[in-house]
Formats: C-alpha cells, sequence, structure tokens
C-alpha cells in the first residue's frame, strides 16, 4: 500500500492530493481569478501559489488524517506548463521531501491527468481526449508509452475559449470555458467559422481571429469599404458561444473518431480541464454510441487541475520502481506526454 502526497501547480491552479492504495484521501484547491478581459500572468500566478501552498498541505494532511511519517513518496508537477508557478510546487515538493526525509518523484502533468481519469472511471485501455488550457491531444496507449495520434498545431483548445471570453468581457469566475458554456446553451443561431483539421492536428488561431472580428467588427484586419446601404450584422454573445463550441467540438469528435478506428479501440476518454463541458461529452458520447463504443468521463474536482491525479499518477511510478535523483528534481515547461516511460502499465 502507497501512500502519496502530490503538488500540482502548473497553471492557475494550486492543489494538493493525497491518496492511499487508490482511496483518495484528500483534493483541496485554490484558483487564482483575475478581472474579466484579463488572463493570468506567471509572476502574479506564482505569487498566488506561493501565498496559498503551505495553507493547502496542512489542509489535506487534516483532511486525510495523516501525519507526515504516514507518508511514502512526495510528487509534483515537473512539467509542462508556466515556469514561475512550476517552481512554487517543486520548491516546496524538495522541502518537504528533506524535512520529512521521504522520496521525491516529478510527474508529467498530462499522464497524471490520464491516469486519474482511468482510475476514476475504469477505462481499460481507450483512445484519450486530452483537452486543457495548454494542451490539445490525441492519445493513445502502446508498448509502454502514451502515444500522441493528433494535437493542435498553434494554440490549445481551452486558451481558444480562454481568449475569446475575453474579448467579449466574460468573468473568469469560476472559470472562462464554464461560463462560454452556460451562454452557449441560450444560442440559437449557429454561425458559420473556419473548421481547420489537417490530418490528425487541429488548429484553432484562425477561427480565434475570425470569430474575434464578428464579436467587435472594429477590429477587423482588411478593412473593406462597404456600400452605404451595407451594415456589418450583429451577432449575439449566445450564438457566438454557441457556434464556438460546436464547431470545435466538431473538430475534436472528428480526429477521436479517427484515432478509434486506427486502434480498433471501443473507450475514449476526455481528460483535462475542457473535458468538464457537457456539450463535448455530450457529442463524444453520441459518436461513441454509433460505434458501439463507451465514452469516460469525469466532474470537475478530478477533470480540472488537482493535486490528486499528481500523487495517483506517482504512487503508480513509486510501486513500480521509478526513483528520481534529488538533482533532477527541477522543472521543465516543454515535458512531452510521449517523453515518459509508463512502467507500471503491463499491458
Amino acid at each position: 500500500m502507497v501512500c502519496a502526497l502530490g503538488i500540482e501547480g502548473s497553471a492557475n491552479k494550486i492543489g494538493i492530493g493525497i491518496i492511499k492504495d487508490g482511496k483518495v484521501l484528500a483534493n483541496v484547491r485554490r484558483t487564482y481569478i483575475t478581472p474579466p478581459g484579463e488572463g493570468f500572468l506567471p509572476k502574479e500566478t506564482a505569487k498566488h501559489h506561493r501565498e496559498a501552498i503551505l495553507t493547502l498541505v496542512h489542509a489535506s494532511l487534516k483532511e486525510a488524517e495523516l501525519q507526515p511519517s504516514d507518508l511514502d513518496v512526495v510528487c509534483y508537477t515537473k512539467g509542462p506548463g508556466m515556469a514561475p508557478p512550476l517552481l512554487v510546487g517543486a520548491i516546496v515538493a524538495r522541502t518537504l521531501s528533506l524535512l520529512w526525509q521521504k522520496p521525491l518523484l516529478g510527474v508529467n502533468h498530462c499522464i497524471g491527468h490520464i491516469e486519474m481519469g482511468r482510475h476514476i472511471t475504469g477505462a481499460q485501455n481507450p483512445i484519450v481526449l486530452y483537452v486543457s488550457g495548454g494542451n490539445t491531444q490525441v492519445i493513445a496507449y502502446s508498448n509502454k508509452r502514451y502515444r500522441i495520434f493528433g494535437e493542435t498545431i498553434d494554440i490549445a483548445v481551452g486558451n481558444c475559449l480562454d481568449r475569446f471570453a475575453r474579448i467579449i468581457k466574460l468573468s473568469n469566475d469560476p472559470s472562462p470555458g464554464y461560463n462560454i458554456e452556460q451562454l452557449a446553451k441560450q444560442g440559437k443561431q449557429y454561425i458559420k467559422l473556419p473548421y481547420v483539421v489537417k490530418g490528425m492536428d487541429v488548429s484553432f488561431s484562425g477561427l480565434l481571429s475570425h470569430i474575434e472580428e464578428l464579436a467587435d467588427p472594429n477590429k477587423r484586419r482588411n478593412k473593406r469599404k462597404k456600400p452605404m446601404d451595407e451594415s456589418e450584422p450583429e451577432y449575439s454573445k449566445e450564438d457566438l458561444c454557441y457556434s464556438l463550441q460546436e464547431t470545435i467540438f466538431a473538430m475534436l469528435v472528428e480526429i477521436t473518431e479517427r484515432a478509434m478506428a486506427h486502434c480498433e479501440s471501443n473507450e475514449v476518454l476526455i481528460v483535462g480541464g475542457v473535458g468538464c463541458n457537457e456539450r463535448l461529452q455530450e457529442m463524444m458520447r453520441i459518436m461513441c454510441e454509433e460505434r458501439d463504443g463507451k465514452l469516460f468521463a469525469t466532474d470537475e474536482r478530478y477533470c480540472i487541475d488537482n493535486g490528486l491525479m499528481i500523487a495517483h499518477a506517482g504512487a503508480e511510478m513509486f510501486k513500480a520502481g521509478t526513483e528520481m535523483a534529488f538533482k533532477d528534481a527541477f522543472v521543465t515547461q516543454r515535458y512531452r506526454t510521449d517523453e515518459v516511460l509508463v512502467n507500471w502499465r503491463d499491458d
């Protein structure tokens, strides 16, 4: 039985989780929320994490009813992510490892999402759609690696949603994507937007530029003269949010279905913060049912960045005999999913 504490702080959420032999003991988290129209910057995000992390460590131990001596390993997010916030988690993890005299393991953030999703849902060997603010990947497991079948070639789907939320001045509380989802439910008119799928890859930057111009015609890059009686059409925020979701989610469903066909799989697992979106889950479920497949997804407790996923992935690594020298306890902003040797899976 392995008891692991995990620290996640790669973006605007700082979380601590504790898991023991697969049982969730604690999962506490705080989010850095900025004013409407603003994103989160690395320096300010790191400051927020520094101010919250020790309180969360104490809160997690209290919730789990454990002492530091009860832990077997301390885990932290090694990457990918923003460097200053990542460093906060890494420094605290290194300190706790030394103070408590516990082994230390750096965990790939993407692997954390996948393994937590598999653990909570019971999915065996699914095609994984990993969608978040910084990543968009279609993944399948093969020969001790999570292989990337397709991904975004520019910005991530969550980044696209967040940036559009800033354009139309939506609140960042609880998250921009959630508020877009609520507005989209009220949309009635579908507006045709660029649909860019290149093989197994997707692109969102051109779509974002196009819908930005629709939301604010004054931002048109190529302003052509119009006849006096021709005016710019006006679109509601609800219709824009609805059209944006329908378009980008259709792109994601397409490449996920293609991966299912290639791998002859009948399971899909959605992980990452955007995976909480009920409309994405609905569209993916329809596709899976048409292929006699099954969709697996989790709620915001496990989809959104959390320390528990780092604890669980770290525990699996620890049980498989993975070790990390203290000199290797650094962080990296770029850490590919397929760089990690998945030595804890035997299939």
